[in-house]
């Protein structure tokens, strides 16, 4: 089964939470602090695999969940960090949170960290010092990252074939390729891309069948519009039409309309325009539907008549889809490579980016505290244990954000909340 568009719940590890201990030994009457670091928790890791073409094991595993790392324990035991989940998807997935994309995996072995796991908490035999002896501070695990993520599949290809439904696409690809599509006489034969390679001279062309788009498909209608995504990855698109339509130039113009209407970039991409079938009509015949054809395709677009089943006319067809394919790549380097870098970009180093904060007062009274650093620490703070909110105070006058909250007009009574979607955690009483 063909499935390119699922939704699973992602879920990183937890740190685990370092451990508040004091050493009891024989003849020690005082030992002092020895509560050890918790282990980091698991990232959730994606990893493009060429052995797999399709999202359909997500529909029976929802959920995708690191492990958590372990507690810290006395005597200075670290707890033990989690190992990375890997996830093995196909090559061309597409990884979205919410409406933002946070992983493209394009190539054979392409890694990315989806959803990154909690640090661990430090012990209380972090905190000790010469003013400081006997710390009974000990932070929790900073949580590990959890979304709903939506999985995207767009089809890696070098060319596309596109077309109204019966138009040939997929017995042009039976016979090019080794690919082994399902075809018969009637529309929508093909529910699902299937993918090809096809040698010419010396090259080889990736080839994706496309199923049928009809007029509407960008609006839900038919199959098309669940196969439209897969197009857009194609460097060339071929479009064959059926010679015995009725209407050769409305065919390609429906098939046009509705590449517009999904995405405008698409009908500048490079393309041929091809009738198939010929094999049923006299020579003129033919030529009278590639002059009807032509006065409806721009004249910078190559036009072909072919028969896949007598062969006629396919090695042409390839060697100038081959020669689209490497100037529509040589021309995506050249863009690259010429990105205008004489504008100066100011932005702000890493560790100052860790560092800043920011606070805002809302009209309910409410002082709202964010910042990456200050974020980080209150998700360790243990807020029932007095130590513990007591250092997150000094890290904040040592920050400046007191001083800051002061400027602002907080008073006693009033509630701070750092970190907005920390809420229901971080929320408490000056």
């Amino acid at each position: 089964m063909f499935v390119d568009k699922v939704t699973v719940q992602v879920k990183a590890g937890d740190g685990g939470n370092g451990a508040v201990s004091f050493r009891h030994e024989k003849y020690i009457d005082k030992g002092g602090p020895d509560g050890g670091d918790g282990g980091r928790g698991g990232d959730v890791v994606f990893v493009a695999d060429q052995n797999s073409n399709t999202l359909v094991n997500f529909r029976y595993r929802q959920e995708l969940q690191a492990e958590n790392g372990q507690a810290g324990a006395k005597r200075q035991k670290r707890g033990k960090s989690a190992e990375d989940l890997e996830v093995k998807v196909p090559i061309g997935t597409q990884v979205y949170r919410e409406d933002q994309l946070v992983a493209d995996l394009t190539e054979v072995g392409q890694t990315a960290v989806v959803a990154k796991g909690g640090d661990g908490g430090f012990g209380n035999a972090h905190f000790k010092s010469s003013v400081r002896q006997a710390p009974r501070v000990a932070e929790l695990g900073e949580k590990g990252e959890a979304f709903l993520a939506t999985l995207e599949l767009k089809l890696l290809a070098d060319v596309g074939l596109i077309g109204l439904p019966n138009a040939g696409k997929s017995t042009f690809l039976s016979v090019v390729t080794n690919a082994k599509p399902e075809i018969a006489d009637y529309a929508f034969t093909t529910l699902s891309p299937n993918l090809g390679v096809a040698d010419i001279d010396n090259n080889s062309l990736l080839i994706a069948d496309i199923p049928g788009i009809i007029e509407g498909a960008s609006q839900g209608k038919g199959l098309g519009y669940e196969f439209l995504r897969h197009i857009e990855r194609t460097a060339v698109l071929i479009h064959l039409i059926d010679i015995y339509e009725n209407d050769v130039a409305a065919a390609y113009q429906t098939v046009t309309e509705e590449l517009k209407m999904h995405n405008p970039d698409l009908i500048k991409r490079p393309q041929i325009v091809v009738l198939t079938k010929i094999e049923g009509l006299p020579e003129d015949g033919v030529q009278q539907k590639m002059t009807v054809l032509r006065r409806v395709v721009p004249k910078q677009t190559p036009l072909f008549a072919i028969s896949a089943q007598a062969q006629t006319n396919l090695e042409p067809l390839l060697r100038e889809a081959s020669k689209k394919v490497q100037q529509a790549r040589e021309a995506a380097n050249i863009a690259t490579e010429n990105v205008d870098l004489s504008v100066p970009i100011i932005r702000l180093k890493e560790s100052e980016k860790q560092h800043a904060w920011r606070v805002v007062r809302e009209e309910n009274g409410r002082f709202i505290v964010s910042g990456h650093k200050i974020e980080k620490f209150a998700a360790r703070t243990n807020f029932a244990s007095e130590p513990g909110r007591r250092r997150l105070w000094d890290i904040m006058r040592k920050m400046g954000i007191m001083h800051e909250l002061e400027r602002s007009g907080v008073k006693p009574g009033d509630t701070i909340i750092i970190g907005r979607h920390n809420e229901s955690h971080l929320k408490f009483d000056t």
